[in-house]
Formats: C-alpha cells, sequence, structure tokens
C-alpha cells in the first residue's frame, strides 16, 4: 500500500493523528507559533504550547481551532501541513488519504473550510465525519445496532450530545462550551473574588488537580501565582476545590442543558434504550472529577466515562476510514 491513510482529530485543544494499521502516531495541542515578520511557521505542538503567553513582539502563538472549528483558515492549514509531513514518511510515494472529524454542529461553510484546509495541505483525497459518530465507534458503541445509544462528546471547544441509531446520528445538540469556557469561568472567578489575573495553562491546572463538578467531601487547596489587578504587582494565594466547583457550575450546567435538550427530542423507542444503556462521555472535558455524577443527578440518566475517554474520537475516525467502503454513508469527501 503506497498511499497511506490518516485520521485527524483536529481539535481545539489537541490534535491527534492516527496512521491505518499503526494506531495513534501523534498526539500534540493544536497551537501554532508564528514570526510577525514574515508570517513563517516557527513551531508547532508542544514546542508552541509552551510559548503560549510568553512571545516577545516578534512572534504570535495562537490556537487556529476555537470552538471546535478553523477560526484561522491558513494557520490551520500550516498546522494540517506539519502534522501530515511529520507522520508521512517520504519512503511513501503517494499522498496521503486523510479524514478528519467536525462536529455535527457544523455550517457547510465550516465543512468546505475543513475539506479545503486539508487538501490544500497535501492530502489526496480528503474526508469529513461528524465527529459524535466517531466517538460513539470509538468508544466501542455498536452504533450500527437499530437501537438507541446516547454519547456526549465534551472537547476543549465544544461540546456534542447526539443519539445514534443505525449508523446514523437520529438528534443531536451542540455548544460550543467546553473545556476552555470552564478555564475561562475559574480566570474570571478569580479576578473577580481575589483580585488576581492568571494565565490559560494555571487555569488548567487548577482545572486538573483540584477541580470537580460536584463539591468534594474532603476539600482540597492548591497555593498559584498571578498578577494582582489593583497594584499590577505578582502574588499568590491559595485555592480551593470548593471555590472552583463554584466557579465552574455556569458552563457545566450549559452542555448539561445541551444534554436534556437532546433527551427531550428524542424518539420514545430510543428514549428507553437510553435510559437502559446510559449515557456515554468521551473527550478530554469528560475526564473532570465527578462529571458524570453530576450528569447523572442532573438528568436522571446514568451516565458513564468512556474508556480511554482522549481518544474516542481519532480511533472512531481511524476505524472509520480503515472501512470505508462501511461506512459510505456517513462520510462526505472531495479530493
Amino acid at each position: 500500500m503506497l498511499r497511506k491513510r490518516l485520521a485527524i482529530d483536529l481539535g481545539t485543544a489537541n490534535t491527534l493523528v492516527w496512521i491505518a494499521g499503526e494506531g495513534i502516531v501523534a498526539n500534540e495541542p493544536s497551537v501554532v507559533a508564528i514570526s510577525a515578520e514574515d508570517n513563517k511557521v516557527v513551531a508547532v505542538g508542544e514546542d508552541a504550547k509552551r510559548m503560549l503567553g510568553r512571545t516577545p513582539e516578534t512572534l504570535v502563538a495562537s490556537r487556529p481551532m476555537r470552538e471546535g472549528v478553523i477560526a484561522d483558515y491558513q494557520v490551520t492549514k500550516a498546522m494540517l501541513r506539519y502534522f501530515i509531513n511529520k507522520v508521512a514518511s517520504k519512503s511513501f510515494v503517494l499522498r496521503p488519504d486523510v479524514m478528519v472529524c467536525v462536529p455535527a454542529g457544523c455550517t457547510q461553510v465550516e465543512r468546505r473550510a475543513a475539506l479545503d484546509a486539508t487538501l490544500e495541505a497535501g492530502a489526496a483525497h480528503a474526508y469529513l465525519i461528524d465527529e459524535p459518530l466517531a466517538a460513539a465507534i470509538g468508544a466501542n458503541i455498536p452504533v450500527s445496532a437499530p437501537s438507541g445509544h446516547m454519547i456526549i462528546d465534551i472537547g476543549g471547544g465544544a461540546a456534542e450530545a447526539a443519539v445514534l441509531s443505525l449508523g446514523g446520528v437520529v438528534v443531536h445538540k451542540s455548544v460550543r462550551v467546553a473545556g476552555n469556557k470552564i478555564d475561562e469561568a475559574i480566570q474570571n472567578y478569580l479576578k473577580k473574588k481575589h483580585n488576581l489575573i492568571i494565565g490559560d495553562q494555571t487555569a488548567e491546572d487548577i482545572k486538573i488537580k483540584i477541580g470537580s463538578a460536584v463539591k468534594l467531601e474532603k476539600e482540597e487547596k492548591i497555593q498559584i501565582s498571578g498578577r494582582d489587578v489593583v497594584f499590577g504587582l505578582p502574588r499568590s494565594v491559595v485555592v480551593t476545590s470548593t471555590e472552583v466547583t463554584d466557579a465552574i457550575y455556569p458552563p457545566l450546567s450549559q452542555i448539561i442543558g445541551a444534554v436534556k435538550a437532546v433527551l427531550e427530542e428524542t424518539p420514545p423507542e430510543l428514549a428507553s434504550d437510553i435510559i437502559d444503556k446510559g449515557i456515554v462521555m468521551s473527550g478530554g472535558t469528560s475526564l473532570l472529577r465527578n462529571f458524570d455524577k453530576l450528569l447523572t443527578e442532573e438528568t436522571g440518566v446514568p451516565s458513564h466515562v468512556a474508556e480511554e475517554a482522549l481518544y474516542c474520537v481519532v480511533r472512531g475516525t481511524g476505524i472509520v476510514l480503515e472501512n470505508i467502503e462501511l461506512w459510505k454513508r456517513s462520510v462526505t469527501t472531495k479530493r
């Protein structure tokens, strides 16, 4: 097989690459650093993420994906080209076939932008698949069966809840609220309550270390540093897990609102299947402590996090790419 087949989960926070027959070969942050003078790409992925919030005027480090879709076309194209070149070695003569996943709720314009960027970045054929379907396949849910399954995929930029049956999406709702908005909520809370400005990385650290969707029985604490709003000088404060739980509840309730909206629109036959099987959660933000517990409390439907939730989407995209004939109905293509 001279032509390689790549599946790419082009996420707001991380980009993952899967090669057919090999599995996951790359998992790096979706960050690109560009030289302001000549618009040349200086660094991509892990190297560029370390530059976020620390660059001089001559460099610009940014995330080209926002809320699950392409926000900066040229930079996304450069990032895709970097990942395709990184994994498709020079010994392979033909350009690879690439499948990218997009949110089910994205517009035709956003879909076309993803296909065009993939082709311009060096793909021979570009394929698109809906993220909830890919996540469900990657989470080993038998989506082709004539019964209802519900998945909620919560990444960095968007959360998507969908009910699947007979290999397709029956009902779906997308909210552009996910991991990044949770980090923002922590930043806003600290600014209001402690007069402290912190960066995105610090907010993410707080979320990972002491964040919880429901109040913990034994409160946890963390010391963080930032810049004082009033005096403009560096300062440290101690933040508790209870404060973080209060701060992140508004974005979490918006995500839960999307799940409830999908449940309200689900046909009764499928709704009874979902009650039996429960809601499967995938994506990085689903790993937030006790999020499954909060979702169960709020909806009354048992919820659980999929195994290796971070890799569900890319694994599902890879499985579809390897069996493209079986899934023809579910993918969009362009060459």
